[in-house]
């Protein structure tokens, strides 16, 4: 890497792609509790496709072409020098959490795009194509669960595995991709999944480790696993003012004793795995009847393969054995294994670093993204940039310009690099 042309260093432009992210957050632009500037973007939304449109003008002021699958996963592609090389991708997604930041998932996708620009701007020729892709639903925000449309280009489930899941309106993922695919009609289509050389994701940390040890550029070595459940607690109504106890179906209450239970289940004095309960519903949700059915979300993640299995499967069971007079259904939406990045990326990122004179700290991620599941079609890896008090998911989350430009031109050399073997 430390042959990378200075020229291409220096076309990575800061401005230009801090600009381009201010647009963008414009784009469902939210304001947090603090004053915060924040941004609430769905999956396939007339928001999001404003904002595809944005970047796919971006995209072809520069010579790329664009193509969609499916899906909806969306391709910006810049051509290598050898006709049917396999490709290099790099990008994140555009959807945001409801009260989310304006740089999860986005800076990925931006920060391929400026790579790109800065290679074409350069006049470096790449032997392999590099592609831009902005994976559908990352978030899971509207529609659970997340990372539909790399699971689907990886075919870890078929696209149209989640077509019924609905939204808090009622409208099904199959719905809303449908109103999609005619909005875009105009654009290329291609098939679904493909064959890359290799895939690299930038992305902000969410975490704050670089931060407090003080390092520009994360290495990160892989992603811990994720198991969510939906679980139904079904009693039966009654007047909170009549009612006896004794005789009550209370959801509530058997809600309480599962969860205790799970608490219990999910103890660890080491502080590794990670256990929420992030959503509850209850009905008929007034506050002088007894709640005869409630829904709630299970997120359990843990780096270590048989903890996740052996944890997660005993999950029903312990629900089942805390509830006393509820009819219980445990359903399991997501279930990725914990993963390790390819060395031929990781090495590839921690070289750029280098070269650039950027300190840089191998990690592990916490959260999952797109890249988990590129793993199993080639070699895969991520760039962490710092993001201030480790925080996401909420409009305080904020890199500084010059934080993501250094991850841009790490990541324009580690294309670069990755595109010419």
């Amino acid at each position: 890497m430390s042959s990378t042309a200075p020229n291409l260093i220096a076309a990575v432009s800061e401005a230009r792609q801090w600009d381009r992210l201010m647009e963008l957050a414009k784009l469902g632009a939210i304001t947090g509790a603090d004053g915060e500037p924040g941004v609430n973007r769905a999956c396939l939304t007339p928001l999001d496709r404003e904002a595809r449109r944005l970047v796919i003008s971006w995209a072809e002021g520069l010579g790329l072409t664009v193509s969609v699958d499916e899906i909806g996963n969306l391709f910006l592609r810049h051509e290598g020098t050898e006709a049917g090389a396999a490709p290099v991708l790099t990008g994140s997604h555009m959807d945001t959490q409801p009260n989310g930041g304006r740089f999860d998932g986005i800076w990925g996708v931006i920060a391929g795009l400026e790579a790109v620009q800065a290679i074409r701007e350069a006049g470096i020729a790449t032997r392999r194509p590099i592609e831009v892709v902005a994976w559908t639903n990352e978030e899971g925000g509207r529609f659970a669960p997340g990372c539909m449309g790399s699971m689907a280009y990886a075919h870890y489930k078929p696209a149209n595995a989640w077509d019924a899941v609905a939204d808090a309106e009622g409208i099904t993922f199959g719905q809303a991709l449908a109103e999609h695919r005619a909005a875009e009609a105009g654009l290329t289509h291609r098939p679904l999944g493909g064959k890359p050389f290799a895939y690299v994701e930038a992305h902000i940390e969410q975490g704050p480790r670089l931060e407090a040890e003080g390092a520009d550029i994360g290495v990160v070595t892989g992603i811990q696993g994720s198991r969510w459940f939906i679980v139904e607690l079904r009693g039966e109504t009654a007047h909170a003012g009549t009612a006896p106890v004794s005789l009550r179906k209370d959801a509530v209450q058997d809600m309480i004793r599962a969860i205790t239970a799970l608490n219990a289940l999910m103890t660890d004095p080491t502080d590794v795995l990670r256990f929420t309960v992030g959503q509850i519903e209850v009905l008929p949700n007034t506050s002088n009847t007894v709640a005869d059915r409630v829904r709630f979300t299970i997120d359990f993640r843990h780096p270590d393969k048989d903890v996740l299995l052996a944890n997660g499967d005993a999950i029903e069971p312990t629900i089942r054995s805390a509830v006393k007079n509820c009819e219980v259904t445990v359903t399991e939406r997501f279930h990725a294994l914990p993963v390790e990045f390819d060395a031929l990326v990781t090495d590839a990122v921690e070289d750029a670093a280098t070269a650039q004179g950027l300190s840089s700290l191998r990690i592990p991620s916490g959260a999952f993204h797109d890249a988990q599941f590129m793993v199993p079609l080639c070699p895969s890896g991520m760039i962490f940039v710092p993001c201030r008090n480790g925080v996401s998911h909420n409009p305080a989350e904020y890199s500084t310009p010059g934080q993501l430009a250094a991850g841009a031109r790490v990541l324009a050399a580690v294309l670069t690099d990755l595109a010419n073997r």
